[in-house]
């Protein structure tokens, strides 16, 4: 049976664990669930970049950050479906289109509608970061065949309002309900090394794992500093916050083990990750990336560099839509 009851004390003890003991149980949870060595390709396009009225620390695409990023209008379905084509090309499973939005408004709603039915046309899984959602906003993206829906609680709940002021942990959690209930699956997780601490780490994934249900998606972020960002200028000035690979490691073996079903993706800050990091990612749970040149607007390590890496590893791109699921439920 999958645990939605964890405590923190449990995940905290988890999280203590001898470094080797926990990537081992990790690895095992891992392979009871998923097939060893196969990563599900995705890749993420900024249908519509920068000018969001939000203050998220770490985004450059915020309206309140001096990054120099212009805001940009919503991409012709045209350029998006020749990127979609170009990434299935590629290898990729999922296109995930994201906006800088707070939340879409009605007049945006027609052309995202047309976006994932156009998508889904090609053979592609679609996934969708749009901000806010709300129950009608939600319903539009079911009926129009939308696989996941991205919305990210960023960091544990203590530790929000010192990264966001602009929204709540509650309005992120009231958009999750809102996109479950609309049937649609849902890709959920945050960003690590924003200065946080162990103990909000751990609140992080306590938040996930006792959702009602664990997301099916759990994208786990290694911040990505950018100059003119609140948090890209802190890091900046105080290198030592920036969190220690061994440390990412855990969090990405926190994860497998509390939410064993879940697609779990080493996300953003890959590029600036040694192959050993990434490999102990992938040991340690880690079965999805995203791939491609770009993720949204920072860079990434692109498709060559990552052929390059899975034959050193031994590792092949996932070739079904789900992942092959070993132990019963």
């Amino acid at each position: 049976m999958l645990r939605t009851d964890w405590t923190r004390a449990e995940i905290a003890t988890i999280f203590d664990m001898p470094f080797t003991d926990l990537v081992m149980q990790a690895a095992t949870v891992h392979r009871e669930h998923h097939a060893p060595g196969a990563v599900q390709l995705c890749t993420l396009l900024s249908v519509k970049t920068g000018g969001c009225p939000e203050d998220c620390g770490y985004c450059s695409q915020s309206a309140h950050a001096k990054s120099g990023l212009a805001a940009g209008k919503l991409m012709d379905l045209s350029e998006v479906l020749a990127a979609a084509s170009a990434a299935k090309a590629a290898g990729s499973q999922r296109f995930c289109m994201g906006a800088a939005w707070r939340a879409p408004k009605a007049r945006d709603m027609d052309a995202v509608v047309a976006m994932v039915r156009s998508v889904r046309a090609l053979g592609l899984e679609t996934c969708m970061t749009l901000g806010m959602l709300d129950k009608q906003q939600a319903e539009q993206l079911a009926e129009a065949g939308l696989d996941y829906y991205n919305h990210n609680i960023d960091t544990s709940p203590e530790n929000y309002p010192s990264v966001i002021s602009t929204r709540t942990f509650g309005d992120r959690l009231e958009t999750l309900a809102h996109v479950r209930d609309a049937g649609i699956n849902v890709c959920c997780g945050g960003i690590v090394g924003m200065g946080e601490t162990r103990e909000d780490r751990v609140g992080f994934v306590h938040a996930l794992a006792t959702l009602p249900r664990h997301p099916e998606s759990v994208p786990v972020n290694a911040l990505v500093p950018v100059r003119g960002t609140v948090l890209g200028d802190m890091l900046a000035d105080t290198p030592l916050a920036k969190i220690d690979d061994i440390e990412f490691v855990r969090t990405v073996a926190a994860a497998r083990i509390t939410m064993p079903r879940s697609m779990v993706r080493l996300s953003a800050g890959r590029e600036s990750m040694s192959d050993a990091t990434q490999a102990l990612c992938f040991l340690a749970g880690a079965n999805s990336i995203f791939t491609g040149d770009r993720l949204l607007t920072t860079a990434s390590a692109g498709d060559s560099a990552d052929a390059a890496l899975f034959a050193k590893l031994g590792l092949v791109p996932m070739t079904t839509a789900e992942p092959m699921t070993i132990a019963a439920e």
